[in-house]
């Protein structure tokens, strides 16, 4: 209305007047449509950020994995693991050596590939067996039992055909034993380690066994010997 006024002493045509009070009044409209766009599109760009960045903060205080797993305090051991490797350690002692003679005292192409499985497989599986032991607080051995290194005595003193055939059938007997054992504590173990030692152990064996059957040497009475050490008595 003042605008008006002063534009009708001026002189200035109302028309003039009007159109551009029409344009300025859409230049506010613009101006103001701007401002309030761009403070929405910067809130929202810090709502972003502050998700991306709590996102992140939770990622890294998340504990739901090892860290969980350590927050319950130790596992149990029980005697039944503790026996486990035990005996994974002892196997190791005696049929590392059992597998190095093959390569030696064989007459067997077979005999001696039954070895090398035997020396690899071991060899891991010790390296294993130690490391959980040492976490798990389980002290080894470092011999083999009496009756493992009779065997060992047995094979050194053989050579040739004589070889082979104690070779396959000591060493399938010894397999058939652990295996069942195996089953048995992967089945009823409460401990992770275990579990795992134990799948691996079972994979390990399994092989020996296979290979040793390959050999063609194993007895039937053998592999009676071992079912009735395996049946529930």
């Amino acid at each position: 209305m003042h605008s008006n006024r002063r534009a009708a002493r001026s002189g200035i045509p109302m028309k003039v007047v009007a159109v551009v009070t029409a344009a300025i009044a859409a230049i506010a409209v613009v101006i103001v449509s701007l401002q309030t766009g761009g403070g929405e599109a910067t809130a929202g760009t810090t709502a972003a950020d502050g998700s991306a960045q709590h996102g992140a903060g939770h990622a890294g205080t998340d504990y739901s994995g090892a860290t969980a797993a350590e927050a319950q305090g130790p596992q149990t051991v029980t005697e039944v693991d503790r026996t486990f490797l035990v005996k994974v350690r002892q196997a190791g002692l005696w049929e590392i050596p059992a597998g190095r003679l093959a390569q030696t005292h064989a007459s067997s192409e077979a005999v001696k590939r039954a070895g090398l499985h035997l020396l690899d497989g071991h060899s891991k599986l010790d390296q294993l067996v130690r490391e959980d032991a040492k976490i798990l607080g389980v002290e080894l051995p470092n011999d083999a039992t009496e009756e493992q290194q009779g065997f060992v005595a047995q094979l050194e003193n053989a050579q040739g055909a004589e070889f082979d055939r104690l070779f396959a059938n000591l060493l399938r007997s010894s397999h058939g034993k652990i295996f069942a054992t195996i089953a048995e504590v992967r089945a009823s173990t409460q401990n992770d380690l275990i579990r795992r030692h134990a799948r691996q152990a079972n994979q390990t064996v399994l092989d020996h066994m296979e290979v040793l059957e390959d050999t063609g040497l194993v007895d039937a009475a053998t592999l009676a010997e071992v079912e009735a050490a395996v049946s529930p008595k």
